[in-house]
């Protein structure tokens, strides 16, 4: 069925008349002219029209109410059948103008050249309840031009993954596209996991994510690579206009405020991943949002024991470069490769270094804030606080301390001046369930991190808050309940089974991740043993 079939003024047929489809980016900005859906390098344009794939026997898995009041759906909407029909790509609504972005991109420090959409196709904007436009897009819909040698389709299992962790994230707080629907499409799909030569057919799904642009890095460095500033431009100030227009009309001093700010959302960005122990996995330019948002589910994970060196991504097992503790730096060398893509707009390279410097102490000032923030202090003294972190990341790193379980239980340490005499047992006691193996600490692990507990309690005592204070605060930033990678690795083999029961469950249970939830208190438990070294738990690849 295509739009003409549809009467857009009948809500018993339309039940999604409430969606005025519009779309900036294809009106705007240049069109690849060849209309023919095979692989192609793409010159002089920012995107091809393509028509999603249709689904054989398309089934509901899930879908995000919070996400569907934004764009003004209702339950009863998204259990409808036009919506699934529309949402795994067999239907048009008036006013889609699917299209795929054509973008390049560094990966794993190199140079790929273009890259683009192979997977996703963008069907347009809605406006949201606060008036924002948010572009609608399938993952897992079709092969389009910049499919290279792939099928353009998705498998359920990373479909779980990017549907759950979207949301989770959301409800966390940190910058993200969003994740509507998550739909199977009732097709076996070929995929080699872990590119080992062992290729296994899996159902078929498709995602539909949410986000006011879907503009990376990449989207810019292609035209520079290819000397097409004409087209850089236009690009540049179609993004300023329409997702930065507090800058003001574009010039070079807008170009320049705008890269600033681009490196401040990011900055915030990747404190936001490292405040709650996410590790993005495969961190490329590509993947990289020019609005600050986490983009690309792909092999990402959740720091466990904590480990500044660990990575989920086993293409990157052997260089790390995409580790837990180098983000941030990550993050600086991507907005390097932004700022050479629009230097031919400025021509002035001292103002793009200056700002690229200034990232460094952005990034430093808010990572102090929001570890100030984690402690439960209310600023961030250096002179005291830089000692206090070094020792701290010292003791997480004396046996497998679960990060997450290690700053929830830090709340209930009793820092007021009654507790300066509890001895190092009582003092410990409370950390207790963040250690895999409790019994394997030797008198010398809990000295020191008794050493450390009694200057953190001296620190919270010189601001002179109280317990209770501290550990409200505490606990609206050290969330109890994140999607470790163990949690969604069963909820896919319950789907596999036809189950989707898990993935309900745990979009509830991450709806609030800073509540106790006793009835949930299962998920908020350590990695469990035979998690350590699972498929899924602790080995991804970008095929996950």
């Amino acid at each position: 069925m295509n739009s003409d079939d549809i009467n857009p003024n009948d809500p018993g047929i339309n039940p999604l008349a409430v969606l005025h489809f519009q779309d900036r980016f294809t009106r705007e900005l240049p069109a690849d002219p060849e209309t023919d859906n095979h692989r192609r390098q793409v010159h002089s344009a920012c995107y091809s029209l393509v028509t999603p794939k249709t689904a054989a026997n398309p089934a509901l898995v899930a879908f995000s109410a919070e996400q569907a009041a934004d764009i003004g759906l209702s339950p009863k909407d998204c259990e409808s059948s036009q919506f699934l029909h529309v949402f795994a790509g067999n239907q048009l609504l008036p006013g889609m103008v699917p299209h795929a972005m054509c973008y390049g991109g560094h990966q794993f420090g190199h140079w790929a050249g273009q890259l683009g959409d192979g997977r996703a196709i963008n069907l347009g904007e809605v406006e949201d309840i606060h008036g924002q436009l948010q572009m609608l897009q399938l993952k897992g819909a079709g092969e389009t031009p910049y499919s290279r040698m792939a099928d353009g389709l998705a498998v359920l299992r990373s479909s779980v993954r990017e549907f759950l962790c979207s949301e989770a994230m959301f409800h966390l707080g940190i910058p993200t596209t969003r994740a509507l629907s998550l739909i199977t499409s009732g097709e076996q799909v070929v995929r080699d996991m872990f590119y080992d030569g062992r290729p296994q057919a899996e159902p078929g799904a498709i995602v539909c994510r949410v986000a006011p642009t879907f503009l990376r890095f990449g989207n810019y460095e292609l035209f520079n690579a290819r000397g097409d500033i004409d087209n850089l431009r236009k690009l540049v100030d179609y993004t300023i206009r329409h997702h930065f227009p507090h800058l003001g009309v574009p010039c070079k001093q807008t170009y320049l405020d705008w890269f600033k700010e681009v490196c401040e959302r990011t900055a915030d960005l990747v404190v936001h991943w490292m405040r709650v122990g996410f590790v993005h996995g495969v961190f490329n330019t590509d993947n990289t949002s020019i609005t600050g948002l986490t983009i690309d589910y792909g092999p990402y994970g959740w720091i466990d024991n904590y480990d500044p060196d660990w990575t989920p991504n086993t293409t990157d097992a052997t260089n790390k470069r995409y580790r837990f503790g180098h983000q941030p730096q990550i993050a600086q060398w991507n907005l390097l490769q932004l700022g050479n893509a629009i230097y031919p707009l400025i021509n002035d390279v001292e103002p793009l270094q200056q700002i690229l410097t200034d990232y460094v102490e952005t990034y430093t000032q808010k990572w102090q804030q929001m570890r100030a923030g984690k402690l439960g202090l209310s600023s961030y003294q250096r002179e005291a606080d830089d000692d206090l972190n070094q020792q701290l990341q010292k003791i997480l790193l004396l046996a497998e301390t679960d990060m997450t379980i290690f700053y929830r239980k830090l709340a209930d340490v009793s820092c007021e001046a009654s507790a300066s005499t509890l001895g190092d047992d009582d003092l410990f006691a409370p950390l207790m369930p963040a250690y895999y193996a409790p019994d394997a600490l030797s008198k010398e692990d809990k000295k020191d991190i008794c050493d450390w507990l009694r200057r953190y309690q001296q620190r919270v005592r010189q601001e002179g808050t109280s317990d209770a204070e501290r550990k409200i605060r505490m606990n609206q930033i050290n969330p109890k309940y994140v999607l470790r990678n163990y949690l969604a690795q069963q909820a896919i083999d319950k789907a596999h089974d036809g189950d989707y029961s898990l993935i309900h469950e745990l979009l509830e249970v991450m709806r609030r991740p800073y509540d106790e939830q006793p009835q949930f208190e299962h998920y908020a438990a350590k990695r469990p043993d035979w998690a350590r070294h699972k498929p899924g738990c602790s080995m991804l690849s970008c095929s996950s």
